[in-house]
């Protein structure tokens, strides 16, 4: 797999950037949580100039919030069907689908692995979507992915750990 070219990642959130299984609240709504260390690696992408994007079918405020204040400015909310957002997207942001990872764990979020450039699923993602994976995160969602493809990708283009911006928030 190679991820010289690639310029992008997009990402969904339940069951990728946060587990499959999460706490409810008292009014019933879903309490995220994510992971610090994909919190270090969005960032520093962001630093380092990738194009990074959430496309959720969620419609948290608190998740929102959290990955714009990692810098990912494109943050897409109740996305009932993520294939247009994922190509509106691409055209705003400049993109070939080709240069783009796209992270998905569940039955929505097949189609728009199948158009991007690179496809990712979480060790815990369901079987259908395993299938369609150009590649199999050794973690399960929530647990690292995040960390662990921004890792891979900024280290085959010399940009992990490489400068200043590699120690800091």
């Amino acid at each position: 797999m190679d991820l010289t070219g690639i310029r992008g990642i997009a990402f969904d959130v339940d069951g990728v950037l946060s587990p499959s299984t999460i706490p409810m609240s008292e009014d019933g709504q879903p309490c995220r949580m994510l992971n610090i260390k994909d919190g270090y690696a969005i960032q520093l992408a962001v630093k380092k100039g990738l194009k990074l994007a959430i496309i959720s079918g969620g419609r948290s405020k608190a998740v929102a919030l959290r990955y714009r204040g990692l810098g990912v400015e494109d943050v897409y909310m109740g996305a009932a069907y993520k294939l247009p957002l994922f190509n509106q997207w691409l055209e705003e942001a400049g993109l070939d689908a080709s240069e783009v990872i796209f992270v998905g764990d569940d039955i929505p979020d097949i189609h728009t692995m199948q158009a991007a450039g690179v496809s990712v699923a979480p060790a815990d993602a369901a079987w259908q979507v395993k299938e369609v994976a150009d590649y199999i995160s050794h973690y399960d969602g929530g647990h690292g992915v995040a960390r662990e493809i921004i890792e891979k990708v900024l280290t085959a283009q010399g940009m992990w750990m490489d400068d200043e911006h590699a120690f800091g928030w």
